[in-house]
């Protein structure tokens, strides 16, 4: 099996794209209070996989005790972001099918975190971090739309939409990492002891 074509599914290049199209699409299906949930519980969730990043690049911490140096942003981007658009789009179809797309999303996201053990780029407790906190994110969102109305017509061309968005997304790498690890010599004197 290609790992990395598992692998590019939880890309930022695929799905931070799919994330904004996914709260521009909660905003339209289930209100401004959702998107708003959707918004902050996606970037808080980011900050802390950035500064696990950050304080590993820039100070080498690791929590060698669970052989964890960072919290895997493919494991947390794509349990909270597959798992709320597949909620969505299964929600269009029977409002209680959202916790069938819930699974579906988690099951993606476990293979995605599968990929990159495999790939040697995180260890088992990486990806396991980053899913629950992904996995945590998505469940807090769905569970706003449990009472939202669904808009079968709006909500299967915003899905197709965003299929669409990931295969023009799809192979690309967003260059986060490189980032991080290039400019860790600037902050590591600011944040690092």
């Amino acid at each position: 099996m290609n790992w990395y074509r598992i692998t590019d599914l939880g890309d930022a290049a695929v799905t931070l794209p799919l994330a904004l199209t996914t709260g521009l699409w909660l905003l339209q299906s289930t209100g401004w209070r959702v998107a708003l949930r959707w918004a902050l519980c996606l970037a808080a969730a980011a900050a802390l996989v950035l500064a696990s990043k950050l304080l590993h690049t820039g100070c080498g911490t690791v929590l060698e005790s669970f052989d964890m140096r960072v919290i895997s942003g493919h494991a947390m981007l794509s349990s909270a972001v597959w798992s709320v658009f597949l909620g969505l789009l299964l929600r269009s179809f029977r409002a209680t099918w959202r916790q069938a797309g819930f699974v579906l999303g988690l099951l993606l996201a476990a293979l995605i975190c599968f990929s990159r053990v495999r790939l040697g780029a995180h260890t088992p407790a990486e990806v396991i971090a980053g899913w629950l906190l992904g996995g945590a994110v998505a469940f807090w969102v769905l569970r706003a739309c449990q009472g939202a109305p669904k808009r079968l017509g709006k909500c299967l061309i915003a899905g197709v939409a965003l299929l669409g968005l990931c295969t023009v997304a799809y192979g690309r790498h967003a260059p986060f990492q490189q980032i991080i690890w290039h400019y860790s010599p600037y902050y590591a004197p600011v944040i690092c002891y």
